[in-house]
């Protein structure tokens, strides 16, 4: 983080500042960055290859949107700390078994979100508990189906969309051997 930094709002996981920075070519620019403390992203997959998929509200975009199961880390957290609790609390699903599937910065442009992939296996029935501000109903919806949504663009959400198809990637490569 930038020591030449103004705060201008800091509300939630929106910490908005303005940082005064000199870029490679030497010219000294403010730019306005929202730091964020990371998340994780979730492809829960079931034996009969059904992803637990999440409809949620989401105000700024005015309406529903087909989601995998996501969230900010806690102060403290590691990223799988975050996505174990995140299956479970938006999900109601725990995972034996977790793979890690890489990372996605979200808008390079003034935000430096990192948000760590994962692949759930071996699920059982876990705690739910949604956040107050959190409008969400689960779903089971087969794994292929999720990149005909993708095709059809019933699935938007740049996160859930890396995520299934490297999901889709490393099970194919597991297959394989």
């Amino acid at each position: 983080m930038s020591s030449n930094r103004r705060p201008i709002l800091k509300l939630g996981v929106v910490d908005l500042g303005v940082e005064s920075a000199t870029l490679p070519g030497g010219v000294q620019v403010d730019l306005a960055v929202i730091r964020h403390p990371g998340a994780s992203a979730i492809v829960a997959l079931y034996p009969d290859l059904n992803v637990a998929m999440l409809r949620q509200y989401r105000h700024a975009i005015g309406g529903w949107m087909w989601e995998v199961p996501a969230g900010c880390r806690n102060a403290g957290e590691d990223a799988l700390e975050c996505a174990r609790r995140e299956l479970g609390e938006e999900a109601g699903v725990a995972a034996a078994r977790w793979d890690h599937l890489g990372s996605i910065i979200t808008i390079p442009s003034f935000c430096d979100e990192r948000i760590e992939l994962y692949l759930a296996r071996e699920l059982s029935a876990g705690a739910g508990t949604l956040d107050h501000d959190e409008v969400i109903a689960v779903s089971r919806v087969p794994f292929e189906e999720t990149f005909a949504m993708i095709r059809r663009g019933d699935i938007v959400d740049a996160k859930t969309i890396v995520a299934l198809y490297r999901a889709r990637e490393f099970v194919e490569l597991e297959r394989r051997g």
